[in-house]
């Protein structure tokens, strides 16, 4: 297990000496690690489904381009939204946290932010993501106000369903739905499959995170699809990344890719595959790094896109 016990006033899974730690003031420290600034592979996780849709709808009318601007408002958003998410989970999980060496020297169970200045930051952070999803039409504005039903139940999830990782999949995909939507005022099918595969990938990578936390879990009552699948998990993280792809190949074919999207898609079908295929069960660290690994997954996703539709 990794230690629970943080340098400097950091928290245990944090990289040490990353640019919170370094560039922050003191006061502000304990807000950027409860929003996870410190660990910017989420808000890049949230931010890639809205490149994704971006760039598809792009791909689907050439003439109007691609819309840099909307992709820089949606990163915006998509760091404020996951601090909001981040800040929630935290105060619903507190003495949750308090129970498990990962998250016990998170910024509310150490006792660095109390819960009234988490709800406030909270409250923040929810403001920057409104103002930001303003700027768009009113089908991707209702949209993202509806979004905010699943941000706020999935804290509560790991109580009550064995399958929290759906849950968070179904909040971390949405930008599938908003990059489209601002862009065309519309929805159809190929925007609704590429938000079913986003879904199926994060059940798949958030399987590997919850990994680091499957012995601790059982402790506390955690439950996770990572407990519920045991030594499956590697079959099952495989046929949900295989379903991921598959829905994404369809949904980029019916978006008019074709002679560049499919072959650019086998990077990061074999990123995905070198996951499950070096997977370690039992290495908490071995599952950090292919968890963080799909950043690069969805990065080659976006640009298959983009390729496809600059050339």
């Amino acid at each position: 297990m990794q230690s629970s016990e943080p340098q400097n006033g950091g928290v245990a899974d944090a990289q040490r000496g990353n640019w919170v730690d370094r560039y922050f003031p003191e006061l502000a420290k304990p807000f950027a690690r409860l929003a996870r600034w410190d660990r910017p592979i989420g808000f890049w996780l949230l931010f890639w489904p809205c490149a994704f849709s971006l760039a598809m709808a792009a791909m689907v009318e050439p003439a109007r381009g691609f819309n840099m601007w909307t992709l820089i408002l949606m990163f915006i958003g998509a760091v404020a939204m996951r601090g909001a998410g981040c800040t929630l989970n935290d105060i619903v999980d507190a003495e949750l946290d308090a129970q498990v060496e990962r998250t016990r020297s998170r910024p509310i169970p150490s006792g660095d932010v109390s819960k009234q200045q988490a709800a406030l930051f909270l409250s923040a952070q929810l403001l920057v993501g409104f103002m930001i999803i303003c700027q768009f039409n009113w089908l991707t504005i209702g949209l993202g106000v509806l979004s905010l039903g699943l941000v706020a139940i999935y804290p509560f999830m790991k109580r009550v369903t064995w399958w929290p990782q759906l849950f968070l999949g179904l909040a971390f995909s949405w930008g599938a739905l908003l990059g489209w939507t601002s862009e065309t005022d519309s929805l159809s099918m190929a925007p609704l499959l590429l938000y079913v595969g986003s879904v199926l990938w994060v059940i798949g990578y958030d399987t590997i995170y919850a990994l680091q936390d499957v012995e601790d879990d059982v402790m506390v009552g955690i439950k996770s699809t990572a407990r519920l699948f045991g030594e499956r998990a590697k079959l099952w993280v495989g046929l949900f990344y295989a379903g991921a792809l598959a829905c994404w190949l369809i949904a980029g074919v019916m978006a008019g890719g074709g002679t560049l999207f499919v072959p650019l898609l086998l990077i990061p079908g074999l990123m995905l595959a070198w996951q499950v295929a070096t997977l370690d069960l039992k290495s908490p660290q071995n599952a950090l790094v292919r968890f963080k690994a799909n950043h690069w997954v969805g990065l080659a996703l976006m640009l298959a896109f983009l390729v496809e539709h600059l050339f």
